[in-house]
């Protein structure tokens, strides 16, 4: 307990004298540099699931790329990787699952926003060692949600999508909708 005190204490101590080394080195450019800088149009993120319950396991990982076109629209690339190991039923089951997105994103104000994305994925499973048929399915999403700022980088969000084209190959039943919450931070 005592080491875990005394890094802590050192860890405060060096994140405060990086806050004022940066703090001089901001100060030596002239002021006219930081005024005359606007933020850029690109931004990153992306999402990161895990759950799991009993004997199934799903983890998965959407890096993003994204550009505001005006204040209020912006869209972006999105690239998905899920891992799946159901071994709830006497045969276990592995998913392997990869695709990309192309996303759209108006903002009606500021926390309200309506939400268009066109998916792609490939679904592939295997049942206890042997692999089934790899099935590329589109998803149109198309939905809304809610999104209040936390912190100067930091957003809390939900959102509701509906899948619109309903595929036949889609591991999902047709009616239930894509329901994402969480929280973005930005860096």
């Amino acid at each position: 307990m005592r080491y875990f005190i005394i890094f802590i204490l050192a860890s405060f101590s060096i994140a405060s004298a990086q806050q004022s080394d940066s703090t001089k080195t901001k100060s030596s450019y002239p002021p006219s540099r930081y005024e005359s800088q606007k933020p850029s149009k690109v931004y990153y993120g992306g999402g990161i699931g895990f759950s799991f319950w009993g004997n199934y396991f799903r983890i998965s990982v959407e890096p993003m790329v994204g550009y505001k076109f005006t204040p209020k629209l912006s869209g972006g690339i999105k690239i998905a990787y899920e891992y799946i190991n159901d071994s709830g039923s006497s045969v276990s089951s592995i998913w392997h699952n990869f695709g990309g997105s192309l996303l759209l994103r108006y903002r009606v104000i500021p926390q309200l926003y309506a939400h268009a994305e066109y998916s792609y994925m490939s679904y592939q499973y295997s049942v206890g060692g042997f692999s089934g048929e790899r099935n590329w399915v589109p998803f149109l999403l198309l939905g809304g949600g809610y999104s209040q700022q936390i912190s100067r980088n930091t957003w809390a969000y939900a959102q509701v999508l509906f899948d619109v084209i309903k595929d036949e190959n889609s591991p999902y039943s047709s009616s239930d909708p894509f329901v994402s919450f969480g929280v973005n931070v930005g860096f």
